[in-house]
């Protein structure tokens, strides 16, 4: 009876846990978030200073926590507990998983930086976590007739937060004053040997999988904490790791029928062709040298076509194809230089009349006339805005990439729409609107479309402002240029491939 009122007035153990994240694609900023609603989300200019942030604010935590309530219960059984996840309510040596010992404010740290987290709970199970540090252990009871006053940890004198302190006592084990000695590191590494577990992509590696996956689970987990140490990285080794990993969780998958688990496998592989790609970027052998180097660039690419597509102020190929221009050299800021040149450069009929729509639709500001654009010159250029594209909640515009991405997909787009034969042959807006569609939308060897499964008719036909009766015209005339070869076209869907001389501005399409 009284150990069931006693159990009944244990509190709930508090927990903190203060992590790290990407406050964007493509962004160097990053955000930190706590736990505790009181908590308001920070944004730091980069990982590092988050990183110092994230600490210092667990470190406020526990100074204001003070010491650990000795009536407090175990907060560890839901956040992933070496001892608590153990089945049958054995653990790792056969030994009772109950908790035990002296209250204790335990600290574990993400081996990658990403998250740190802090709880209250008991010393057994801090013991049972291999990288739980504790910091503060609550204050004894005075022991009483009858009580077993040893069960607790022995406190340094004049320990606070952050002292050093036993984390776990020894059955059976005294000392002259009648206090326990802490479980030797030696005795606990061995009971943790008897059953080894894990953790990868933050989940905990259940105990009761079949022993081959769940080795190669915490091994594959241990190695990617390895190669998060490297100096410089290793491509293909991460590409085999990704690859390993894909493997390893879609059997997970199949044994667990967790369908979360099949997800983090497709990532895991186009991790890998990512890093395979990257590889080859570097090492030049057999790739393609791309105007656009790497998957992010690519994305944004895919990601400015579909703006266009969707905010363009004046119908028509020739108006999407001048909104592409000025989208991108206005990308960053929402203001840029553009010149008479770069605009005379594109197959318009009337430029300045699709200026001035620009500007009567208020999607362009001019600081003259557009007859005074298409006169400046690249020693006197007009700087023009776009409003919708100003930073705007948060600083920021509706693009995630900065000045340098800006610059590198304006050179794509340039090279692309100006590209020799197109020029020669006086191709229309709409034809280079679908060349430009097609390089963006093609697999890793130049083949339209996701695994070269081609594209549909609907989806280009959105891209290059036309109706999708037209699109077979427009294939041809790309083929004729040779920008395209082995073509068909269906009802639905426009299949081909890329011709060698433009595979360099292709940015093949994810593979999942």
């Amino acid at each position: 009876m009284t150990q069931a009122h006693v159990a009944s007035e244990r509190v709930t153990g508090r927990v903190w846990t203060v992590r790290l994240d990407a406050a964007g694609r493509g962004a160097a900023a990053v955000k930190v978030t706590c736990s505790r609603a009181a908590c308001k989300p920070q944004r730091l200019d980069s990982a590092a200073q988050g990183r110092a942030f994230a600490t210092n604010h667990l470190k406020a935590h526990l100074r204001a926590a003070g010491e650990p309530r000795r009536d407090a219960s175990c907060a560890c059984r839901a956040e992933g507990c070496q001892a608590h996840s153990q089945k049958g309510g054995q653990g790792p040596a056969g030994g009772s998983l109950r908790c035990g010992g002296a209250v204790v404010l335990a600290v574990v740290t993400d081996p990658t930086g990403r998250w740190w987290r802090a709880w209250e709970c008991c010393s057994r199970c801090a013991a049972a976590h291999p990288v739980a540090r504790v910091v503060a252990t609550a204050p004894a009871v005075e022991a009483t007739p009858g009580s077993d006053a040893g069960d607790g940890p022995v406190r340094a004198a004049g320990a606070g937060v952050g002292a050093p302190v036993f984390s776990v006592a020894a059955p059976g084990k005294e000392e002259g004053g009648g206090k326990r000695l802490p479980t030797p590191r030696a005795a606990a590494s061995r009971s943790r040997r008897a059953k080894r577990w894990g953790k990868i992509a933050q989940r905990v590696v259940p105990h009761d999988l079949q022993p081959v996956l769940r080795d190669e689970l915490i091994e594959l987990g241990d190695a990617y904490r390895s190669y998060q140490q490297f100096n410089k990285p290793d491509l293909e080794l991460l590409a085999s790791l990704h690859d390993r990993k894909a493997r390893a969780f879609l059997t997970w998958a199949d044994v667990t029928g967790d369908g979360s688990l099949r997800a983090e496998a497709r990532r895991a592989g186009q991790a890998a062709a990512n890093a395979r790609l990257q590889q080859e970027q570097r090492t030049g052998q057999g790739a393609v040298a791309r105007v656009l180097t790497g998957p992010n660039q690519w994305a944004h690419a895919r990601t400015v076509l579909a703006y266009v597509r969707d905010h363009a102020p004046v119908p028509g190929p020739e108006g999407r194809l001048l909104t592409l221009l000025l989208t991108l050299r206005t990308a960053s800021r929402g203001g840029g230089n553009v010149t008479g040149l770069d605009v005379h450069g594109l197959p318009l009929g009337d430029a300045e009349q699709l200026l001035q729509g620009f500007v009567d639709a208020g999607w362009l500001r001019l600081p003259g006339t557009a007859a005074d654009l298409l006169a400046s010159t690249s020693e006197n250029p007009t700087h023009v805005i776009v409003p919708s594209l100003l930073p705007h909640g948060g600083g920021r515009g509706p693009f995630d990439f900065g000045k340098a991405a800006r610059a590198k997909l304006s050179g794509w787009t340039q090279k692309a729409v100006g590209e020799r034969t197109l020029r020669k042959k006086k191709a229309p807006a709409a034809v280079r609107l679908l060349a430009l569609a097609c390089a963006a939308h093609s697999s890793a060897d130049g083949r339209l479309g996701p695994f070269g499964r081609g594209l549909e008719i609907e989806t280009l036909a959105g891209l290059c402002a036309v109706d999708s009766s037209q699109l077979g015209d427009l294939v041809e005339q790309l083929t004729v240029v040779e920008w395209l070869t082995n073509v068909s076209v269906s009802d639905t869907h426009v299949s081909g491939r890329l011709c060698d001389r433009v595979l360099a501005l292709s940015c093949p399409m994810p593979s999942a």
